[in-house]
């Protein structure tokens, strides 16, 4: 009984290592697209436009990685999750690759079994009050009630911080952001929190958007970024680079409109490791040469996806702050590409 039990054991463990090692870069290439999990709906993150496409910064990680991977972005299938189905949807398979605004944690990214392939937007949870309630500060929410998305590390820091400040609050708790938003501007709460960047789109999307304040208190620290599972070392490669390559090409200064040019013509070592013209770094990560040049190509560099999405200009109007590249103020930060 005991010889036979052992057997089971290191079968099933067996099929468990075979079944974490699949290559999911070959089901990519072989279905011939990316399944990508976004949210359902975030302006400027992810979210479909009046022809029904999706768009934003979260949604332009992915198109990256087609254009990694296929030489286009537009190989990209989106699945649209709420906070709560978001992981069943990646560790079943149902996705290849979830960004959607999710913050990396201890226990997301060992014990639920994911990889963070980096930090696409340092973040950090804030609150959104209407400007008639006449509240400055988070501290003057002593009795408020607050809405909240569910399943999300939201709920923790906000239990967190009214109790370190001896302040009670009442939650009001939702599925999605759009429900969320729905029962603060019908007065059911008195405040939304959430993620700095979700409160911005959120206020983007109202009606009167200068009616309503963010007040200036950040009471936690939300690194959000792509996640792959754990298993298969090729894929998370593929989508951590993806994301270094985008912040590398800023750093350089290759962007869309010049890539074609600094390809054929740039004597810079770094731009032509990262070009595809020397060297064999696509090839190291199972792709072609040009896969760094294809997603800047396509899709552009770190700074004109911020800038295309969330930066000035847009209704999210979104300064760059920490999200800006260490050389210029931020702690944004690639490893070399070499």
């Amino acid at each position: 009984m005991k010889k036979a039990s052992f057997i089971a054991v290191a079968t099933a463990a067996t099929f468990m290592a075979t079944a974490a090692t699949a290559a999911t870069l070959d089901d990519v290439k072989a279905k011939g697209f990316i399944q990508c999990g976004v949210t359902t709906g975030l302006a400027g993150f992810a979210a479909p436009n009046n022809e029904g496409k999706w768009e934003g910064f979260d949604v332009d990680f992915c198109r990256a990685m087609s254009a990694a991977i296929f030489g286009t972005p537009d190989n990209v299938k989106y699945t649209p999750t709420t906070a709560k189905e978001r992981f069943t949807a990646l560790q079943s398979g149902e996705i290849d690759v979830l960004a959607r605004n999710t913050t990396w944690t201890f226990s997301r990214d060992v014990n639920l079994g994911f990889e963070f392939v980096g930090v696409n937007y340092y973040d950090g949870q804030g609150f959104m009050v209407k400007k008639a309630l006449g509240v400055k500060s988070a501290k003057e929410l002593d009795g408020a009630r607050v809405c909240v998305q569910s399943g999300t590390t939201t709920e923790l820091n906000l239990a967190d911080y009214f109790t370190a400040n001896g302040m009670k609050y009442d939650s009001v708790v939702f599925d999605t952001a759009d429900e969320v938003r729905e029962a603060y501007l019908k007065d059911t709460c008195d405040v939304y929190t959430t993620d700095a960047s979700g409160l911005y789109a959120q206020r983007s999307v109202v009606a009167d958007p200068s009616a309503h304040i963010i007040l200036p208190e950040i009471i936690s620290k939300e690194p959000l970024g792509p996640l792959v599972r754990h298993g298969d070392n090729q894929w998370g490669d593929i989508a951590r680079w993806t994301l270094n390559a985008m912040i590398e090409g800023e750093e350089l200064n290759i962007t869309s409109e010049n890539v074609e040019s600094l390809k054929a013509d740039s004597e810079n070592p770094s731009i032509q490791r990262i070009l595809g013209v020397s060297g064999d770094l696509g090839q190291q990560l199972g792709l072609d040469n040009e896969w760094a040049y294809n997603i800047i190509k396509d899709v552009g560099n770190y700074g004109e996806v911020f800038a295309r999405n969330l930066g000035e200009g847009t209704p999210l109007n979104i300064d760059r702050g920490l999200n800006q590249q260490w050389s210029k103020g931020g702690i944004l930060y690639a490893p070399p590409l070499r």
